[in-house]
């Protein structure tokens, strides 16, 4: 089987030759383990889907996750200078007065000249709220645009053409053998961008019709976006989803803010595309993942085990294995990043075998592979897949 068609096949539940292997790389690992410069790593098209293509080729993984939109190619208009420090970090000085800072090992940020201000609810429409990206140039604002050029966005027209050309690039790389996935921000992790994690969490208690409000457009803007991107070429859809595990809000509030504009997402991306859609969450999902199945996604990444979460690799199975896809679960920090080869070579065998019967399988870090993993900690991976062998239907 090519990547491509064992990938497809274990998101349905079919018949796969091994278990395919796609772990979620953390961009500062990009940053240290290829030729690519900050800035054309997060200013680039071409400089990140090199980097995507290039790891996902050393690590022989089945599938490639593009999480950042593509980038205009005329950036360098708006560049006063970029400087470079011993550590290879850089700074882009923009001729706004903007500046950015750009780690050698971690992800941008941005230093607007004025200062970055949340606003207040009081002060947001949500007419004027569709789908903001806190990495694309400029980060975060409200009303939030493309760029450092202000204009009014329309939502009948709303993306740029370019943010589309990373996943041009890569799929006209990989062409059918390799599983190439995007990604796009859940209502409710734009919602906590937009205010802050305290204050929105606040706000739930404070001004929950408005907070309804807000997520019912985000939810339109993310729909809108996974369509876009599935019509481009993708195979799946991932919804990044992180602050919606148990070290953030309860059941009860996942029931009400996250569930139902998650599930708006998915239902349009199914019924317009047919695409494949799963959830990234991260943390202590234990007592919520009936939940998740509940939002008609095809399945879910991440299932963080302790200490980092709480997700049992053969309770989550027994629970949701039988609607879901499962990804994940392998700890990036106390395994990948600490253990010796050997170990975590143990480590994936045990996991294959406690998973994959009936396939629906997807072995993997439970969240981002941690900068500084050794990559033969992850080369290991599929070696560990291929002799594991067919799973047991």
């Amino acid at each position: 089987m090519t990547s491509k068609a064992r990938m497809a096949a274990a998101m349905r539940h079919q018949p796969v030759d091994r278990v395919p292997v796609m772990c979620q790389l953390a961009i500062g690992h990009y940053l240290l383990n290829t030729d690519v410069s900050p800035v054309e790593l997060w200013f680039t098209s071409e400089g990140f889907a090199h980097a995507l293509v290039t790891l996902q080729r050393r690590y022989r993984f089945d599938g490639i996750l593009i999480n950042l939109l593509g980038t205009d190619p005329d950036w360098m208009r708006h560049v006063a200078k970029i400087s470079t420090e011993v550590d290879g970090s850089q700074k882009v000085f923009f001729k706004n007065g903007d500046w950015a800072w750009c780690p050698a090992d971690d992800n941008v940020q941005y230093y607007p000249a004025q200062g970055r201000r949340y606003p207040t609810i009081e002060e947001v429409d949500p007419e004027k709220i569709y789908y903001d990206d806190p990495h694309s140039l400029g980060g975060l604002k409200y009303p939030y645009y493309f760029g450092l050029e202000p204009y009014e966005p329309d939502p009948d027209n709303y993306w740029p053409p370019y943010i589309f050309r990373t996943i041009d690039l890569v799929l006209r790389e990989v062409g059918e053998e390799v599983s190439v996935h995007a990604e796009i921000f859940s209502p409710w992790t734009q919602y906590m961008e937009l205010f802050g994690y305290q204050q929105a969490l606040l706000y739930l208690y404070d001004d929950p019709g408005k907070v309804h409000a807000i997520l019912e457009r985000y939810a339109a803007g993310a729909a809108d976006l996974g369509v876009q991107q599935a019509k481009r070429g993708v195979d799946a859809i991932l919804i990044s989803s992180a602050f919606a595990g148990g070290g953030f809000i309860s059941p009860r509030h996942y029931e009400e803010f996250v569930l139902p504009y998650e599930r708006k997402v998915i239902e349009k991306i199914h019924r317009e595309t047919g695409v494949p859609v799963y959830i990234h969450t991260c943390g202590a999902l234990g007592d919520r993942l009936e939940l998740l199945a509940a939002s008609g996604a095809d399945g879910v990444d991440t299932l963080d085990p302790p200490p980092l979460g709480n997700v049992d690799l053969a309770d989550a199975k027994r629970r949701i294995g039988d609607r879901l896809f499962i990804k994940g679960n392998i700890d990036p920090v106390n395994t990948l990043l600490r253990k010796s080869r050997e170990e975590v070579r143990a480590d994936a065998l045990w996991r294959l075998k406690v998973a994959s019967p009936g396939s629906g399988y997807i072995l993997s870090s439970a969240c981002s592979v941690a900068p500084r993993v050794p990559p033969e900690n992850l080369t290991v991976l599929v070696e560990a897949a291929e002799e594991f062998g067919p799973p047991p239907m």
